[in-house]
């Protein structure tokens, strides 16, 4: 259900992206530069995170780990990353395969400064064995997400 909702997504909004179905499992960092061939900084990797009352998403380079005082900072209180069942209810994406795309609820996503390093990342598309060929930027306009600092220096 996962991949197909990405698919929808990306069928109305942006239908020359094409989604990249692998054999093998790119559910993590590693794994997904591997089998993509790209260095680990180009997975986009999708973080879902409980601030408060509200979950929200931060798409950052794959390399990257969350700086918290930043977060604390841009976010306005302490932030807790979600359990797998919660990651699965509020995006309606299995771990390894979240994304910002074809989200199950509505969620406020937030790009890491981190990204524009990169021409192009590859975040996944809804499955674990699922991504997508796309530019930071395009990525952003995509999802109205928010341009945040939130990592440590990489």
């Amino acid at each position: 259900m996962s991949l197909e909702s990405v698919r929808q997504f990306f069928a109305e909004h942006a239908p020359e992206i094409e989604i990249i179905e692998m054999a093998q499992s790119t559910a993590t960092v590693e794994m997904a530069a591997r089998v993509h061939g790209v260095t680990p900084g180009q997975i986009a990797k999708t973080l879902s995170l409980k601030v408060k009352d509200e979950v929200v998403l931060i798409v950052t380079r794959g390399d990257a780990r969350l700086d918290n005082r930043k977060l604390k900072a841009t976010l306005g209180a302490k932030a807790r990353m979600l359990s797998v069942d919660e990651v699965v209810n509020w995006t309606g994406h299995p771990v390894g395969g979240v994304c910002p795309f074809g989200l199950e609820n509505p969620l406020k996503v937030y790009c890491d400064e981190s990204l524009r390093h990169f021409e192009e990342v590859l975040p996944a598309a809804g499955a674990i064995h699922s991504a997508v060929r796309i530019t930071p930027q395009r990525m952003a306009e995509l999802t109205h997400a928010q341009w945040v600092d939130v990592c440590e220096a990489v």
